[in-house]
């Protein structure tokens, strides 16, 4: 909930002095962290020109390896499953039938078929740090990607946070988290544009939907900023308050979230992912989400982090995967081809990955239990050596036939790609001790 109106000291204008000071508030982790927080850290970090991206697409539960990148054809039936492998643009490759779109797009797009590392935690930690959910617990614990970013890099654009989180809230909760500041503290959790969409932002009584009048919403700020100065207030405040207020006074932020400004036939090639199936406890598959990612990272964030659909399938796996799978397809392949005409694929990587893999032996509800031998990732753009699959499972799915990829060789690829070298890069933790993001190189293969 983004909100300045306060319950205390009120102004004239309903305005609380309280709430003025903690505008743009919502969802930054500890409870009273402000925007200005945010910038007084970001300040002290620096800041960078460029504007390389991630877009971390966390697949909930655990995706099924075996039916999905790497089809099993000479299992055992109980083994095997019931998808067919297509043909992908580039010979050799071959995935799961219900990605005909993405087998279209298999040159600007690398597997991960021998992904190992697993916690065995059913929540986004891993994905998002690289990390195990115990390291450097007792000081904070590991800092997620996005956090990691933001320290190293601040923001592209003063009102656009560098790390946003769209993952909608989940019963299971740990499957809708976007990333934690660990040891770097609150003010690097990620923004998180909480509750049903923007409809859930209020400026001093304006809805979203009287945001796109600019000329009523920048008379309110003028007739808030009047009030506030007689007071004094507004000559109490520095000039990081400031920048959270101009969150609020620029549109930037609202509009790239609001995708009714987006293109109508865009929109219509991502789809809705509607209607919600197999949900359960997580997220839904909300298509959209990757569209809003594209327009966050245009605005200026860094890192996107979002939840897709709910993988844990102990039962009905092949019809959850048809389901979760047909509009991914539908999504990540609208991502792809958006980002590519747009001249931005090699500037963003694309991540798709869960925290752990499914059993080879199909169960009697026809589903597939927790794995943590082996697991998968799909990566695109980023500006890799796209067009392969790198390493195998096993006959039956169990283990890495070859090459092994340790889910921090993921982590570290994707810090590769946004310009940051993990041989050197550390941040101070707060016993004064540097720390390196990750121990592990980028895969060597992609870079």
């Amino acid at each position: 909930m983004l909100s300045i109106l306060g319950p205390q000291s009120r102004y004239c204008d309903g305005v609380s002095r309280r709430g003025f000071l903690k505008v743009g508030g919502l969802s930054f982790g500890a409870a009273g962290l402000t925007l200005a927080d945010l910038y007084r850290a970001e300040a002290a970090a620096g800041q960078s020109n460029s504007h390389k991206a991630v877009i971390n697409i966390f697949l909930a539960g655990g995706p099924p390896h075996q039916d999905m990148w790497e089809i099993k054809t000479e299992a055992p039936s109980e083994i095997r499953g019931e998808f067919q492998p297509i043909k992908t643009n580039v010979p050799g490759i071959e995935i799961c039938e219900v990605f005909p779109k993405l087998a279209g797009l298999m040159d600007k797009a690398a597997l991960i078929r021998s992904v190992v590392g697993c916690s065995g935690g059913h929540d986004a930690y891993m994905c998002l740090s690289g990390w195990h959910p115990n390291e450097l617990k007792n000081i904070g614990g590991r800092p997620s990607m996005g956090s990691a970013v933001a320290k190293l890099y601040g923001p592209v654009d003063p009102s656009v946070p560098p790390n946003i989180g769209l993952a909608k809230p989940t019963k299971h909760v740990p499957w809708s988290d976007s990333g934690r500041s660990g040891f770097l503290g609150s003010a690097y959790s990620p923004f998180k544009p909480d509750g049903p969409g923007m409809q859930n932002m209020t400026l001093n009584g304006i809805t979203l939907d009287r945001l796109a009048n600019r000329r009523e919403l920048l008379n309110q700020i003028d007739s808030m900023r009047r009030d506030i100065d007689i007071t004094g207030a507004m000559e109490g405040m520095d000039a990081f308050g400031q920048r959270a207020l101009d969150v609020l006074t620029s549109s930037k932020l609202v509009d790239a979230l609001d995708l009714s400004k987006e293109d109508p036939k865009i929109v219509e090639r991502y789809g809705d992912g509607k209607p919600y199936k197999y949900q359960y406890d997580g997220a839904p598959t909300c298509n959209d989400q990757l569209l809003m990612a594209r327009r966050l990272i245009e605005a200026g964030a860094r890192v996107v982090s979002l939840s897709f659909g709910r993988w844990d399938s102990h039962s009905q796996n092949f019809d959850l995967v048809r389901d979760h799978g047909s509009k991914l397809d539908q999504c990540l392949s609208a991502l792809i081809n958006d980002l590519d005409e747009r001249g931005m694929l090699d500037d963003v990587t694309i991540a798709v990955w869960g925290e752990f893999g499914r059993t080879p032996k199909i169960n009697s509800k026809a589903g597939r239990d927790h794995w943590t031998r082996v697991s998968c990732a799909y990566l695109a753009g980023g500006g890799m050596r796209t067009g392969q699959a790198i390493g195998a499972t096993n006959r039956l799915g169990e283990e890495p036939a070859e090459r092994p990829v340790h889910m921090q060789e993921v982590v570290a690829t994707v810090y590769h790609n946004l310009g940051i070298d993990t041989s050197s890069a550390t941040m101070v933790d707060p016993t004064g001790r540097p720390q390196y993001l990750v121990d592990h190189a980028p895969i060597s293969e992609l870079i």
